[in-house]
């Protein structure tokens, strides 16, 4: 039955369309470009908002959205926005998702959002235990009779621009935006009804904490993951340069 859906690599996770363009729009649309299959699953859809006249405009800036970061698949749950909660019945929800199309990495919330939306926390753990429920065998009759998979690797975006520390865990990294930084922003300026012309700051702030992150790592612009797991790697050059034997390595980015 899962051989019905088209398989992504990755799938990343946000309780509202645009949460996830904010977060780690670059790197989504960087991974399209390198030739994964990329997903999207906002759990709710996001309103009702003050600007916005109602869901159904809410959802075409996604689509409009997706289609700016070219990522193949957009994804919507439904669940109550603003009275989102870590219940058993959201879990197994995304979890059918993820045992649908079998993605080798999740990427998802990773903290509270102090005086934003509590929703964002209620869908970390929403997502850490689809995770966790994917892969769990002898469950069927909650998974639609869709076979159990286990994925892979998880990593944690943040949202959390007004703070100077890293987030606690068990690695971190970024990823090389250069290229896709301006996707990134004009994914998020799709959103009119949340960021019209005048909240634009909000999109000079975002580019800004881009070049913080990236130059932090030696890049142009870049995007902060955190990992539960501590980071290793069997190949130290490819890592710490994205080098091959025979190939010269990246020149860090020196001012």
């Amino acid at each position: 039955m899962a051989e019905e859906y088209e398989q992504l690599d990755v799938i990343a996770v946000g309780a509202h369309p645009d949460d996830v363009e904010i977060a780690c729009g670059g790197t989504l649309a960087k991974l399209v470009r390198q030739g994964y299959r990329v997903g999207i699953i906002d759990l709710t859809d996001g309103e009702p908002t003050p600007l916005s006249p109602g869901p159904e405009v809410r959802l075409a800036e996604a689509e409009r959205a997706a289609q700016a970061l070219g990522v193949q698949k957009r994804i919507l749950l439904n669940l109550p926005n603003r009275r989102l909660f870590d219940t058993f019945e959201a879990r197994v929800a995304l979890g059918i998702e993820f045992r649908k199309y079998r993605p080798k990495l999740v990427i998802g919330f990773g903290e509270k959002t102090p005086l934003a939306s509590p929703d964002h926390w209620q869908a970390m753990q929403i997502t850490d235990a689809a995770v966790f429920y994917a892969r769990l065998s002898k469950w069927d009759q909650y998974f639609e009779g869709l076979p159990v998979h286990t994925i892979s690797a998880q990593l944690y975006y943040t949202l959390a621009f007004g703070a100077l520390g890293l987030p606690p865990a068990g690695g971190h990294l970024v990823v090389d935006i250069s290229d896709t930084l301006d996707a990134k922003v004009e994914s998020v300026r799709c959103y009119q009804t949340q960021f019209p012309p005048a909240k634009g700051h909000v999109l000079e702030r975002l580019r800004a904490f881009a070049l913080q992150q990236g130059q932090a790592a030696g890049y142009n612009a870049g995007e902060l993951f955190a990992s539960p797991r501590t980071l290793g790697t069997r190949d130290l050059m490819h890592f710490l340069f994205g080098m091959r034997p025979g190939d010269e390595p990246r020149k860090p980015d020196v001012r």
